[in-house]
């Protein structure tokens, strides 16, 4: 319950900046109760006046009855606009305040650490910022305004009441306390299970994604029933999840009507004593039992709500945990010099993504500005390591990383990756133009600029062959550009971007042998003049590197170039003769 308590304060942080708003909700929520509160004893007024006349045998005078019976439409239709007003201001402020929310969950997405993402399902991500956000919204949306106006509403009966008969609201009010001890002991059990349904349907939702995308290699193996055999398992899990918390919480409903009809009986009967012996007028005891449904009423909408508010609560849990997670640390002692040239120096560096499994152990090495060099060796051999440690993706454990001498956890980490250039295997394209996509690595530049970039790295032809050309939309999964035209793509961004180092991840593993000839040519060109770092599994593209680094289990093993290491004989002679056997 602190936990809750404790996030609600934050969630009320968002609707902190629309507070007039908020406050003119709760202000016209408070008039909307109070008329629909007085509505019952209005009418009782009427029934008395009717009453009084029939048993004096008096003749009923019509105008004093309309002129009361005008009075509570009036107060009928004050509640209907008041009750609008307030759905509508709160509508506001709801709105208003999960986009915020949702802006700061973007914003710590980007703040977050690389390896954050290493260790997290993309799909419960995804989740937390839709289906979480979207269960909040739809409680406040739904279900704040109701709670808040219900109690208003108990708080105004329980007054009028009183004010009319003590012992029948002393009677009446029974109710409200053993509604609100079954309403505890339903979400005491039912709570847990809200917990597992939104992390059950956000791993169901990064099972999805992860389907979606491997769909060529499913029907590829011709593992479709072996993924729908999964999809059962984690289908099971957030369907046995929910049912168990929508029909703990669909307890709720019944047992309320069944302590609200026994309330009802029990009022009409001692209401009924009470006119016969004079204590009650026949209006008062109307009154009274309209107010066992007026209290019945908001605590049936409490209990209705009860799934949603769980359901919201679990979310909200889940965002703020997200919202929680540590993020990158920034570190800034010095400015970036304009005047970079390149040089790389590992010093005595040790690294490991796991404290009990070292990786990396007194790494030392120096590159010169303009060098270009190659890293091969087998599959976890530490390639991509040594490129995540030099973007600082990941933090050295000992040892210091530097360019041009200068260490870099002494630059901000955007300003520093602000001088690095980066072709991965997979080829990243967004939503976008063509024109859009280049773009990216230098957002200030022309078109013009753009097109030469693209005519240096022969992509020009295919993009003047699209549709709309250069105005032509892609994506990551689109159907006009090959695999290897994509990888052309992100190299001439990196082109545009003007680094003065490059890094280059198997950015011709995933092509044939025409286009990574282009691709090569494209990456002779980007590499001229600057430092590279070339992680390669085909060893004919590094023969021209001037040092291969051969690395296995985070040691560099064999360093030197391509001719030095084929006449070692050993590491590098035997992976490259491999692949020409």
């Amino acid at each position: 319950m602190k936990e809750f308590f404790k996030s609600l304060k934050r969630l009320f942080s968002y609707i902190k900046p629309y507070s007039w708003l908020f406050s003119l909700s709760m202000i016209l929520s408070v008039l909307w109760v109070v008329t629909s509160a007085i509505m019952p004893y209005v009418l009782g007024l009427v029934t008395n006046s009717v009453a009084e006349k029939v048993l004096k045998h008096e003749q009923i005078i019509l105008n004093n009855v309309l002129k009361m019976i005008m009075v509570y439409v009036a107060f009928s239709i004050l509640g209907v606009i008041t009750n609008y007003l307030t759905k509508y201001t709160m509508t506001i402020v709801v709105q208003n305040a999960m986009a915020d929310l949702r802006n700061d969950i973007s914003k710590k997405i980007n703040r977050l650490p690389v390896s954050y993402f290493d260790y997290h399902k993309q799909g419960d991500l995804l989740s937390r910022v839709t289906n979480d956000v979207d269960a909040l919204s739809n409680a406040l949306q739904q279900g704040f305004i109701n709670i808040v106006t219900s109690i208003l509403l108990i708080i105004n009966v329980v007054v009028i009441i009183f004010i009319m008969n003590f012992k029948l609201a002393c009677l009446l009010i029974i109710m409200i306390p053993l509604t609100a001890i079954l309403v505890k002991v339903l979400v005491k059990y039912s709570e847990p299970y809200f917990k597992k349904q939104q992390d059950s349907l956000g791993n169901m939702q990064g099972f999805v994604q992860e389907s979606m995308n491997g769909f060529n290699v499913i029907k590829l193996y011709g593992q479709e029933d072996k993924m729908k055999e999964n999809f059962k398992v984690v289908n099971k899990r957030l369907m046995k999840y929910g049912f168990i918390a929508s029909i703990l919480s669909a307890f709720m409903m019944p047992l309320i009507n069944f302590i609200t009809y026994g309330t009802y009986l029990t009022i009409g009967t001692v209401s009924s004593i009470f006119c016969l012996k004079g204590i009650l007028t026949v209006g008062e005891a109307q009154a009274f039992i309209q107010y066992v449904w007026y209290i019945n009423q908001p605590l049936s909408q409490i209990s209705q709500l009860s799934g949603i508010l769980q359901g919201a609560n679990a979310g909200m849990r889940r965002i703020f945990e997200l919202l929680d997670e540590k993020e990158e640390v920034i570190t800034k002692v010095k400015e970036v010099p304009n005047n970079i040239q390149g040089a790389v120096s590992f010093e005595n560096v040790d690294f490991s993504y796991y404290d009990d499994q070292p990786l990396i152990k007194e790494l030392n090495l120096e590159v010169k500005p303009g060098q270009m060099i190659a890293i091969v060796g087998p599959t976890g051999a530490g390639k991509t390591t040594i490129v995540n440690l030099l973007m600082r993706f990941y933090e050295v454990n000992k040892g210091n990383i530097l360019i041009d001498g200068i260490k870099t956890k002494d630059f901000k980490q955007q300003d520093m990756r602000r001088l690095f250039g980066m072709v991965l295997q997979d080829s990243w394209l967004f939503e976008g133009t063509v024109m859009d996509n280049l773009r990216f690595g230098k957002l200030e530049a022309t078109d013009e600029e753009i097109i030469e970039v693209a005519k240096a790295v022969k992509i020009d032809e295919y993009i003047r062959a699209l549709p709309k050309k250069y105005q032509t939309k892609i994506s990551s999964d689109n159907q006009y550009l090959s695999q290897g035209q994509m990888q052309l793509l992100t190299i001439a961004r990196a082109v545009l971007s003007n680094p003065k180092i490059l890094i280059l991840d198997e950015a011709t593993s995933s092509v044939d042998t025409k286009i990574e000839a282009q691709i090569q040519e494209a990456m002779d060109l980007v590499m001229k003049d600057r430092t590279s770092f070339v992680i390669a599994h085909r060893l004919s593209t590094i023969k021209e590197a001037d040092l291969i680094l051969v690395m296995d289990h985070g040691k560099i093993v064999e360093k030197g170039t391509h001719q030095e290491l084929l006449n070692l004989g050993k590491v590098y002679s035997n992976l490259y003769n491999s692949q020409f056997k």
